[in-house]
């Protein structure tokens, strides 16, 4: 799996008015680096040699921030809010360079293990062509369901574009939704599976509330590192 090549598209678009702040969300800090930070080094570390960083909100204090936590990623720019598939395709230009893997992730979720997207590609060099990372909640009532997408997924570079071609938006926001290439891989005969992270891994950021919930996650495992 190390031979693959793999490109990381790591969605950091979003405006993050619950953060009550003028900085964009993902630039928030954990731990002394913004929280897309974080993600930039999980995904290294789970042997993705390119990132495509897409914004939208702040685009120049982003484009100036990621110089110094990615200098070699890429910055495109999603205009229009419509949906996760549609701020995936904005990275379009990077996804047709032809890498064998393609990994998705958001920008707020710090607290990624670099092991759940490393079992992601493993998937994938199995002969999967979408994998999709999902979490076991504590409390699932407010997920609405045992097990929930985690936001994290992995794409055979081969099918990534003819399976984001392929979503619409035929659904009561209009949006392009990445989720949709699941049942489109599964309607081509494409394996497609599911993989489990903790749900500390998938804990995305919205609030302050929950950047300090967040941090103190991060501060835990460092202690016990140091054990």
């Amino acid at each position: 799996m190390s031979q693959k090549s793999c490109l990381s598209v790591i969605l950091a678009a979003g405006e993050g008015t619950r953060m009550k702040s003028a900085l964009p969300k993902v630039l928030h800090p954990i731990a002394g680096l913004p929280m897309v930070a974080h993600v930039v080094k999980a995904a290294e570390a789970a042997g993705s040699g390119d990132l495509a960083l897409v914004i939208g909100h702040g685009v120049e204090e982003m484009r100036k921030a990621a110089q110094k936590f990615a200098p070699k990623a890429e910055t495109f720019v999603q205009e229009k809010r419509l949906g996760t598939a549609h701020a995936v395709l904005a990275a379009r230009a990077a996804i047709s360079k032809g890498y064998d893997d393609i990994l998705v992730m958001f920008g707020d979720t710090p607290l990624i293990d670099p092991e759940a997207l490393a079992v992601a590609r493993r998937k994938l060099a199995e002969g999967a062509a979408v994998v999709v990372v999902g979490f076991r909640p504590p409390n699932p009532t407010g997920y609405g369901r045992l097990i929930e997408n985690a936001g994290m997924m992995a794409v055979a570079g081969k099918h990534a574009l003819e399976l984001l071609d392929k979503v619409g938006n035929s659904n009561a926001k209009g949006e392009f939704y990445l989720t949709d290439i699941v049942e489109i891989a599964g309607a081509r005969g494409l394996d497609v599976v599911a993989t489990e992270a903790s749900f500390e891994s998938a804990l995305g950021i919205n609030n302050r509330a929950e950047l300090a919930e967040a941090e103190g996650i991060w501060q835990a495992r460092r202690r016990r590192e140091a054990m």
